[in-house]
């Protein structure tokens, strides 16, 4: 258990792959809840609670049901609205229902159940979350590259769900000193900055496994769950996406994809095969940390050296999302700023940034 364990945390979450909708209605499970998600007839992504409030049937986990009843015509998306399997119950995009095929009267205000905030947004349904059903405090991320000719959009890597708190995930934006063991490309250079809801890694070195080129990385946390990272090495610019969302309490699932830039100004076969090739690459390297993660121990209280990174700093931002509902991320504004590691240097020191075209 972390911060407060009656908690999990508020931000933008990654609860689908968009086309995992297209078929009809999926159920999944996150935050210790079981939700319904859909497409609607306008397009819209609309995510609710699962469980009908009338005899507590699942919505979006039966594929048999006929629904021949006045009016509906076997449909079970209708409008944006989405039919009961069990009786043919109507639930709007608000979560309210609205049609019972077999009642006159008005429909029953307590058979509402809670509508989230969702976007479909660069192949994903993002989901925002909070306790206690607060409106989002800041935009979705989102690369503008997505819509621009001459990237080649990714194909999510679903991987498999871990028991670890998400925590010791986003430890790893302030850990420099594993990038050598665990990668082979110790930094050359570091920094981490907190601008708000946003966690912010600048680092650079050469890739022992690819002969000593350079790469070159900003990395950076929109909120706890949506990490996106620009990365330039020789010839090759890419955009690397982790989204990691709680199932429960010290569980998470995780999600993996990169947005290539292809050769040319326009996307041709061969670029496809080398955009599958970088991003398989990409989740080679990342396993390394996966393997870490599925075998470790929980690291409640961390011994980090000084010259290991800002750690502390890094886990009193995660904890704001934690905080009281309704709070403007309390205590973010105080943690605004920049954070080097003592030996390492900075990227100011060696006159490289990449940051140019990305929204931090």
């Amino acid at each position: 258990m972390w911060f407060r364990p009656q908690h999990l945390p508020q931000g933008w979450f990654v609860v689908a792959e968009s086309r995992e909708i297209d078929g009809g209605p999926i159920g999944v499970t996150f935050f210790d809840r079981d939700f319904v998600i859909y497409r609607g007839e306008s397009g819209k992504p609309v995510m609710l609670d699962a469980y009908c409030k009338h005899m507590g049937t699942h919505l979006g986990k039966n594929s048999s049901a006929m629904l021949i009843v006045a009016d509906v015509g076997g449909k079970r998306i209708e409008g944006d609205a989405i039919r009961c399997p069990y009786h043919g119950w109507r639930y709007n995009a608000e979560g309210d229902v609205d049609d019972i095929p077999y009642h006159d009267g008005p429909c029953p205000k307590s058979a509402s159940i809670r509508s989230y905030p969702v976007v479909d947004n660069m192949g994903c349904i993002m989901m925002w979350f909070d306790e206690q059903g607060e409106a989002p405090l800041y935009p979705a991320p989102y690369l503008q590259q997505w819509d621009e000719a001459g990237w080649v959009h990714w194909n999510l890597d679903h991987l498999p769900e871990l028991d670890i708190h998400p925590q010791e995930v986003l430890d790893n934006m302030a850990d420099n000193r594993h990038l050598g063991p665990t990668h082979g490309a110790p930094c050359e250079y570091f920094e981490n900055e907190i601008k708000g809801h946003v966690l912010i890694q600048r680092q650079g070195g050469a890739m022992a496994l690819y002969g000593g080129v350079m790469l070159y990385t900003t990395t950076w946390y929109t909120g706890p769950g949506v990490l996106l990272s620009k990365q330039v090495w020789g010839d090759t610019t890419q955009f690397e996406m982790i989204a990691n969302t709680p199932v429960g309490d010290g569980r998470i699932k995780a999600w993996h994809g990169c947005l290539v830039k292809a050769q040319g100004e326009t996307v041709g076969p061969e670029d496809y095969d080398m955009a599958r090739q970088v991003q398989a690459g990409a989740l080679e390297a990342f396993s390394k940390d996966f393997e870490i993660w599925q075998h470790k121990a929980p690291a409640l209280k961390p011994m980090a050296m000084k010259t290991e990174g800002p750690f502390l700093n890094n886990r009193k931002w995660y904890g704001t999302f934690y905080g009281d509902s309704g709070n403007e991320l309390t205590g973010q504004s105080a943690l605004n700023g920049f954070y080097h590691v003592p030996g390492v240097a900075t990227p100011a020191e060696r006159e490289h940034a990449i940051d140019d075209g990305i929204p931090i």
